[in-house]
């Protein structure tokens, strides 16, 4: 049985998922030889007898690595796998599928070079171990003449994760599909035929707390070639107080937004500018915001068309900047996701419209004040509050504390990557600045808070190892680009 009784994961949850797993203990070696069996006991229930042939279609990534896996255990039970790789062994990059493949290439006839559908006609069954979840946009050479092979063939198919070309034009239409560890989205019966989840390994605190892996949400986007004004942010804060929105904005633009605007009062614009020239600062107001405020910075935004805002920080608790708060989360365009931190939580009324995107980010005693969230209740209870609290209230929530709660619709996940040193004004600021960058650069909630909590609580466990006890939120600030170099690079050399 799988882990969890989820909800399908995408193709970049599994990535990370699976990149967690590693972070927990568990090799991409160990995973590679429990899915490669998995596979092999169920083509061997579709097989008429041990010595009869199966035909193996594989790619060079992952998941060719699972079905030479699967090859090998067949050999070992007596039946005859035949091998046909797309590309050549020489473009097999990943340590474990190089392994598993040099464990069977000579237990099975091996053929370095696409199939023919004659070829395949051949045997009984096909596994398709080509893509899985690695496949993106329309099929290519060698891939699509692999897959018109098989689909001509008219030979039974299995498929490993995802059939081949899975939503576009002649894709392989399997018999059967093998999900490793849960269902992916978009499978079906019309498109996945018969479908059957498999546990290879994978613990479910790989999935429901954060690690290493939320960097594979970085990449896929970092990787885009629309970024421009994709990462463009403005902070909606100070008054009273300069430091936070401040803090906030730098906090975006280190973590990769191309602009960051700050709308303080007059009082703090100044401050804020001061903290230094990469920070793009607009006065409106006085001394603090009131309602009177709402229309001119709900104009700036029709006009500027940021891809996020983030609001609420250092603009204090009277009545009349609560009014504008509250007007500022109803009138902000609906296509722009929105962070509501600190003192703008008090502004969080009615339930959200469906199909906005507003994340709260409260601390632990906000959590209570603001929520009704109770002090030290167990996680379980604290988590399924949360999640309640989320789902009730339209909201994705991340709870800053130990551990920090995530909640979003059905999902929740904790966060136990930070120190404790880090527990000073002005980080909780940084994360709903990072959360800010991270949706301006088209992240999913959940994805932006499962990175932006375990990237700030990276950038704290640096900063303690130079600062100790003695950190400032400005030196968690320094440490995010360090983090998140070696957050990619981590995930480059794990493949």
């Amino acid at each position: 049985m799988p882990p969890w009784d989820g909800r399908p994961l995408s193709a970049l949850e599994s990535s990370a998922m699976e990149e967690n797993a590693v972070a927990l203990g568990i090799s991409l070696d160990r995973l590679m030889e429990n899915a490669g069996r998995a596979v092999a006991e169920e083509v061997a229930r579709h097989l008429p007898a041990p010595s009869a042939p199966v035909a193996i279609v594989a790619g060079t990534g992952n998941n060719g690595g699972d079905g030479f896996s699967a090859a090998y255990y067949l050999a070992q039970w007596g039946f005859a796998p035949e091998i046909w790789l797309a590309r050549p062994s020489a473009e097999i990059r990943s340590r474990p599928a190089r392994r598993c493949f040099e464990r069977v290439e000579r237990r099975a006839r091996v053929h370095e070079e696409p199939p023919t559908a004659e070829a395949l006609g051949a045997a009984p069954l096909i596994v398709d171990a080509l893509l899985g979840t690695g496949q993106a946009g329309p099929l290519r050479p060698p891939y699509r003449t692999s897959v018109d092979a098989i689909v001509a063939s008219a030979v039974p198919v299995l498929s490993i994760d995802l059939p081949t070309g899975v939503g576009t034009a002649g894709a392989v239409r399997p018999r059967w599909t093998v999900a490793l560890t849960a269902r992916k989205e978009g499978m079906d019966p019309e498109s996945c035929g018969e479908i059957v989840v498999r546990d290879i390994g994978i613990p479910a605190e790989a999935w429901r707390r954060t690690g290493p892996g939320e960097f594979v949400f970085y990449r896929a986007r970092s990787m885009a070639k629309d970024r421009g004004r994709d990462g463009r942010v403005v902070v909606v804060g100070g008054g009273p107080y300069a430091g936070a929105p401040g803090l906030a904005g730098l906090a975006a633009l280190r973590t990769g937004a191309e602009r960051a605007t700050v709308i303080s009062p007059r009082g703090a614009a100044e401050a804020v500018q001061a903290f230094g020239p990469d920070l793009v600062v607009r006065s409106i107001g006085t001394s603090a915001f009131a309602p009177e405020d709402t229309g001119p910075i709900l104009a700036f935004l029709r006009e500027a068309r940021p891809r996020a805002v983030v609001l609420g920080m250092g603009v204090g608790r009277t009545a009349p900047t609560l009014a504008a708060m509250e007007a500022l989360i109803r009138g902000i365009p609906p296509e722009i996701p929105t962070v509501v931190d600190a003192d703008a939580l008090g502004a969080l009324g009615e339930p959200i419209a469906r199909g906005r995107t507003v994340l709260a980010t409260p601390n632990a005693g906000e959590f209570a004040r603001v929520f009704q969230g109770r002090a030290g209740a167990p996680l379980s209870e604290a988590l399924e509050t949360a999640r309640s609290i989320a789902s009730g209230r339209g909201i994705s929530l991340l709870v800053k504390g130990e551990p920090d709660l995530l909640a979003h619709e059905a999902d929740a996940f904790q966060n136990f990557h930070h120190h404790i040193a880090q527990t000073v004004s002005g980080v909780g600021d940084i994360v709903a600045g990072v959360l800010g960058s991270l949706l301006a650069q088209g992240l999913s909630a959940p994805h932006a808070m499962r990175l932006a909590s375990y990237w700030v609580g990276d950038a704290g466990i640096r900063a303690a190892g130079r600062k100790g006890m003695g950190l400032i939120a400005s030196d968690v600030l320094d440490e995010l680009p360090s983090s998140l170099v070696a957050g990619l690079d981590r995930i480059a050399r794990l493949g």
